[in-house]
C-alpha cells in the first residue's frame, strides 16, 4: 500500500450532507482525501456512494456543507473557473460509457478536442499513450461493441486520464466483471497509482477490491445515514467494533 500519513490533502469533504425532495440520504460526513492515495468509498446498496461521488465532482449541490478540491470550493465556483478545475479531475462511470459508433482511440482523443488545442496528429499520439498505458495498445482501432466488459473498464479509465488530471474518480470498477478480469483491473489501479502518484477516489462494494486497492476508505450507512468507519479496510475488518462494519469486511449476516 502507498504511505500517504504525511501527504497533503488533495480534496477535503466537510459536514456534507445530501438531500432530495425533502428525504435525507446522507448528512454530517466529513472526510479528507490525501494526495497519491487510493481512497474508497464503501458500503451497502443505498447508502449514498454514487451520490457522494456525484456531489465531489459537482454534479450535485450540497444541501449543507462544502467539498474542496485542490485548495478550491468546488461547490462554490462558476463559470470558466469550475471549469478549469473540473478539467483537472478525471472520472471512469461504472459502463465505461463509451462512445459506441467511435474507436477506443477516438474515444480517448474527445476530451483532448474538446479542451486543447493540440493538432490531430498529437492528440492521436496521446491516446495511443493512454491506451498503452491501461493495456489496450492492440485495441485502439477497436468499436466499444468489440471488446469484453473489462476492457471497456479500462478504455474508460484511459479516457479519464487523457488530460493527466491528478485525481481520478472511479465509479464501481469491477461491477459486473469476473475475478479473474476484477483482480486485474485492481492490479491496473495500483500500478497507475504508484507509477503515476495520481490519486484515486473509488466508489465500490465489492469487497476483495477495497482490501486489494484501498489505502484508506469511508463507510457509508443507510440506516445511518452517513459515515459509520473511517480508516484502513484491512484494519477495519479485523479491529472494527462496530457490528455493521464488522459484517460487511466478515460477510456475516448481522442478527
Amino acid at each position: 500500500m502507498v504511505e500517504t500519513r504525511d501527504a497533503e490533502a488533495v480534496i477535503r469533504v466537510r459536514d456534507l450532507a445530501a438531500r432530495f425532495d425533502g428525504r435525507t440520504i446522507f448528512e454530517r460526513v466529513s472526510f479528507e482525501v490525501r494526495r497519491g492515495e487510493v481512497f474508497v468509498i464503501l458500503g451497502g446498496s443505498g447508502c449514498g456512494k454514487s451520490t457522494l461521488l456525484k456531489h465531489m465532482i459537482g454534479l450535485y449541490e450540497p444541501a449543507e456543507g462544502g467539498i474542496e478540491i485542490l485548495g478550491e470550493r468546488i461547490d462554490r465556483m462558476q463559470g470558466a473557473a469550475r471549469t478549469a478545475l473540473l478539467r483537472r479531475i478525471g472520472v471512469m462511470w461504472q459502463s465505461g460509457a463509451l462512445f459506441g459508433s467511435s474507436t477506443l482511440q477516438e474515444n480517448i482523443e474527445v476530451p483532448l478536442e474538446e479542451h486543447t488545442g493540440l493538432p490531430p496528429e498529437a492528440r492521436a499520439l496521446v491516446a495511443r499513450v493512454k491506451l498503452g498505458l491501461v493495456g489496450l495498445s492492440d485495441a485502439a482501432g477497436r468499436l466499444p461493441a468489440e471488446i469484453s466488459g473489462g476492457m471497456a473498464k479500462r478504455a474508460g479509465i484511459a479516457r479519464a486520464m487523457a488530460l493527466d488530471p491528478p485525481i481520478l474518480f472511479l465509479d464501481e470498477p469491477s461491477a459486473g466483471l469476473d475475478p479473474i478480469t476484477s483482480a486485474g483491473l485492481d492490479a491496473l489501479i495500483r500500478q497507475l497509482a504508484r507509477d503515476l502518484g495520481t490519486t484515486f477516489v473509488v466508489v465500490t462494494h465489492e469487497l476483495q477490491s477495497i482490501l486489494a486497492i484501498g489505502d484508506r476508505c469511508i463507510m457509508l450507512d443507510k440506516e445511518a445515514r452517513g459515515m459509520i468507519a473511517e480508516g484502513d479496510p484491512r484494519r477495519l475488518r479485523e479491529e472494527s467494533e462496530n457490528p455493521v462494519v464488522r459484517a460487511f469486511f466478515r460477510r456475516e449476516v448481522l442478527s
